[in-house]
């Protein structure tokens, strides 16, 4: 539905919800595109190289020129691929990367649906994820595809359980499923200090969920050729390309709400509450986002051994023993927060 039929149908309300979705979707895809630029420059300066610097003022418009290129390439479709499954893949990725941010609250009120469930919604959305990598291996139609396929799948749901149990201990501290809740709840000092752990884990979770280094197994260049990846070009294998980076801003920005108090200034301090709310927030992303960038250039890949190892036996049996630790302490200081 068009804008214009929304707002006969609706109208004002509808046509908001159209610039309401405009107004996060557009900075979002600029995001995509200068997140690709800055992992380029960081991991040049980390390796003593320079990055991007011909396309544009200081390369700046060296991601606008790849995409331009790939979109502008013939899509070429195996002959014995599933076609229809085929180019639905990485749409969904896309799609899925996009639809999450329709919850996350960026400001006080900066959110197009500030519903009471917030934080299941984003749970679900950023776990389906996984569909559209196993649709891509399998309609390829080749081994390597569908192994890398099998590979990701295994990977994400084994982190997706040490994630659920992260994102319980925060509920049981702030008592609400809504995201602006979670953000704006009053924390005493020593319920941060007893949830840092948790936060640790998170976003090394959120690095083996976005299969980013040193996780990214289901890509494996010397074992698997593309992984899931190996038979897309062009446009297609540019969606996939923009929605792993738009899954990284996802989970940054869930980190951020989770963890570092969204919009708030840091560590509560009220002399810098003149700073826009939105500024803080998306200076918390960026330096999750550093850290993703930090760490590929830093560790080498995991063995796939050693990933799986990492999931069942240290971080589910940790966690599992963190959420009884926050609640029994919770319940042991009478700050359960009631629920009206």
């Amino acid at each position: 539905m068009t804008s214009l039929q929304l707002w006969n149908e609706y109208g004002l309300p509808g046509a908001m919800i159209v610039l309401q979705i405009l107004a996060f979707v557009l900075p979002l895809l600029i995001g995509v595109a200068y997140l690709v630029y800055a992992e380029r420059k960081v991991m040049g300066a980390m390796q003593l190289r320079q990055g991007p610097m011909t396309v544009g003022a200081f390369g700046l418009l060296q991601t606008f020129a790849d995409a331009i290129k790939l979109f502008s390439k013939e899509i070429i479709i195996p002959s014995a691929a599933h076609r229809v499954v085929f180019i639905f893949a990485p749409v969904l990725a896309m799609l899925l990367s996009m639809i999450a941010w329709s919850v996350i609250p960026v400001n006080k009120g900066w959110v197009i649906a500030d519903i009471n469930v917030g934080i299941l919604y984003l749970f679900a959305v950023s776990s389906m994820g996984v569909y559209s990598v196993l649709m891509a291996g399998w309609a390829s139609n080749s081994k390597y595809a569908f192994l890398g396929g099998m590979r990701s799948a295994a990977q994400m749901v084994s982190y997706e359980v040490s994630m659920g149990l992260v994102i319980v201990c925060v509920l049981l501290v702030t008592g609400s499923l809504n995201l602006t809740d979670i953000v704006m709840h009053d924390r005493p000092w020593w319920v941060d200090v007893m949830l840092f752990p948790m936060f640790i884990v998170f976003v090394v979770s959120i690095l083996a969920e976005c299969n980013r280094a040193p996780f990214d197994l289901p890509e494996g260049e010397s074992e698997l050729s593309g992984g899931f990846l190996v038979e897309y070009s062009a446009a297609a294998f540019m969606l996939f390309f923009l929605a792993e980076y738009a899954n990284m801003i996802l989970m940054s920005a869930m980190a951020t709400v989770l963890f570092l108090g969204g919009w708030l200034p840091p560590f509560g301090i009220e002399a810098l509450a003149f700073v826009p709310g939105v500024i803080w927030f998306v200076l918390k992303v960026s330096f999750i986002l550093f850290v993703y960038i930090w760490v590929r250039a830093t560790l080498p890949r995991y063995r796939y051994d050693q990933l799986m190892r990492l999931g069942w036996k240290i971080f589910l049996p940790f966690t599992l023993v963190w959420v009884l630790v926050v609640a029994g302490t919770l319940m042991a200081t009478n700050s359960l927060p009631v629920l009206q």
